[in-house]
């Protein structure tokens, strides 16, 4: 149904019920609900992350960009998803652990999600959209695919798996956001 082109992108949001991804509330990785609108005038960087990955060790980077950028009213939300090689197998709690023991992560965590496919949630659906986000839309190719939205809970970049966290277009992205 979403893939309907009737009236645009107001008539696609509407599909989602939300205007940004402010409007949505997943459950944290603790199990309650996190309405995303508690970061209503901040930047956000969304990440769907897996464990056992290659791009895993991007946890580090992410990390110390949120480390870096969270006084200015910078977030990073880590969404697990198995959807890419079977790279993110474990529970809630077992990915907890493993975050906060191996990277020390700080940043929001989330609930395991679907990113992709017939399962994919509603969020996901939302920032990968063509008609809502013609800029960044488009299907997930693998884990540690990050998009950075900003104050309004717009979409205003994203940067695939192999850009890292490190990398000075995603820094200038933030910067420029911030201001």
């Amino acid at each position: 149904m979403r893939k309907l082109i009737l009236t645009g992108v107001a008539f696609a949001a509407s599909l989602f019920g939300a205007s940004n991804v402010m409007d949505f509330t997943l459950n944290s990785i603790d199990g309650q609900p996190a309405p995303l609108s508690q970061y209503k005038g901040k930047v956000v960087m969304i990440v769907n992350v897996a464990s056992k990955c290659g791009y895993t060790p991007q946890y580090a980077g992410l990390e110390a960009l949120y480390e870096k950028y969270k006084s200015q009213g910078f977030v990073i939300l880590g969404f697990p998803a198995n959807n890419f090689g079977a790279q993110e197998p474990g529970t809630n709690e077992e990915i907890k652990t493993f975050c906060s023991r191996t990277y020390n992560v700080s940043f929001p965590m989330y609930a395991k999600i679907s990113v992709k496919g017939e399962d994919q949630h509603p969020l996901y659906q939302f920032l990968t959209d063509k008609q809502v986000n013609p800029a960044t839309g488009g299907e997930i190719k693998w884990n540690f695919t990050k998009f950075l939205v900003g104050k309004d809970g717009k979409t205003i970049a994203r940067f695939e798996s192999a850009v890292t966290p490190e990398s000075p277009e995603v820094a200038t992205a933030i910067e420029k956001a911030l201001r």
